[in-house]
């Protein structure tokens, strides 16, 4: 490690997948890049385990899946015997977060705590609540602007104590290209395309899109529509495309390694959620990727999707209100060009991967040198 370098460790309790976790990794790889320590605290059995191994993040099994005695033990075994010399610690989900914060209480000289909050689901208004937020941690991160608003107001967290980072992506791999070469390399039909990128969750909104779609068909019977991800949801919405008739229409391809490709096969982007968001990051590659979105107005979505600007966004669990939205982008190109060449411009200023490296790594350097100063 150079002098200017810092030693992070980042912890996820999370055992599922979907963007938060993909944010803890590509944080993690875009440190380990600029030569700074990176270690990451996870269960053995968490998703995230192996996709870190397998990008080379060093990362170590520790049983924090659930709030327990056994967690937090394992816990400050860790930070007491490898954790001490850490700058900062970075804490994702809440089980996590708290384990953090409680085996600090118990160690001296642990590393300040930063909790990221990537979702809008609401925080309990208690007082353990608001001293895990605001004493035991030293600064919380949201993944929007709207976030760190709702904490502020709903919670009275201090505006100062919290700061916005929205997710980055590369925009070197999600960028514009050919839909019908990207049809042609995925063996799709030659057809305008809706495409969907999210794990397959109810608040997701599939259902909506699919009852959506399905009552665009008469009038729009070219289009078909394409599902990427997977998740607990896939069974009742594969039903759900057999009993809407939609067989030949939509088809799940499940998760994939390659989606700028499935983005670029698309004309158009949908994501119909109606909780817990920040802002997704399928959104945010949509938009780099040069599609025009359909969303809702939850969480920090409209950050990214400026209604009638880079996209349209309608009323969450409105079947009828989407189908309006997607039926005037799929019926009018020009608009939808217009939309898509907004969200690329925007994509371009606002979301880079780099960009969101430099708001994190000020905000790890302003508390490692603090902790440093104090020593």
């Amino acid at each position: 490690m150079s002098a200017g370098s810092l030693h992070i460790v980042h912890t996820e309790s999370s055992c599922g997948w979907g963007g938060q976790e993909i944010r803890v990794l590509t944080e993690a790889a875009g440190f380990l890049a600029r030569g700074h320590r990176v270690e990451l605290l996870t269960p053995p059995e968490a998703e995230i385990f192996t996709a870190a191994r397998s990008r080379g993040i060093p990362v170590h099994p520790l049983p924090i899946e659930r709030k327990s005695l056994t967690g937090l033990a394992a816990m400050r075994r860790w930070l007491g015997a490898h954790g001490l010399a850490a700058d900062v610690c970075n804490s994702h989900s809440s089980t996590d977060s708290w384990l953090v914060a409680l085996a600090r209480t118990t160690l001296s000289g642990a590393p300040p705590l930063v909790r990221t909050r990537h979702v809008s689901s609401p925080v309990s208004r208690n007082r353990t609540t608001y001293w895990l937020y605001q004493r035991a941690s030293a600064h919380v991160v949201t993944a929007g602007e709207a976030l760190r608003q709702q904490l502020h107001r709903d919670n009275g967290f201090a505006l100062e104590s919290m700061t916005s980072v929205p997710t980055g992506i590369d925009l070197a791999r999600f960028r514009p290209a050919e839909p019908r070469a990207a049809r042609e390399a995925l063996g799709l039909p030659q057809r305008p395309t809706l495409v969907i990128v999210a794990t397959l969750r109810n608040w997701k909104g599939h259902t909506y899109l699919l009852e959506a779609f399905a009552s665009l068909r008469a009038r729009l019977p070219d289009w078909q529509l394409v599902i990427v991800g997977d998740g607990p949801q896939r069974q009742n919405l594969e039903r759900a495309v057999g009993q809407l008739g939609l067989e030949h229409a939509a088809r799940l391809v499940g998760r994939r390694d390659d989606v700028p490709t499935w983005l670029n096969a698309a004309e158009l982007f949908a994501l119909p959620s109606y909780g817990e968001e920040g802002v997704p990051q399928a959104i945010m590659q949509a938009m780099a990727c040069g599609l025009a979105v359909v969303s809702t107005p939850i969480g920090a979505i409209p950050e990214a999707v400026l209604d009638e600007t880079t996209g349209l966004l309608v009323p969450p669990r409105d079947a009828s209100a989407l189908a309006q939205a997607l039926e005037r982008l799929m019926a009018d190109a020009p608009l939808r060009e217009r939309l898509a060449a907004a969200g690329l411009a925007r994509a371009r200023e606002h979301f880079g991967i780099e960009l969101m490296l430099d708001r994190m790594e000020a905000v790890f350097r302003r508390f490692a040198s603090a902790r440093r100063r104090a020593a």
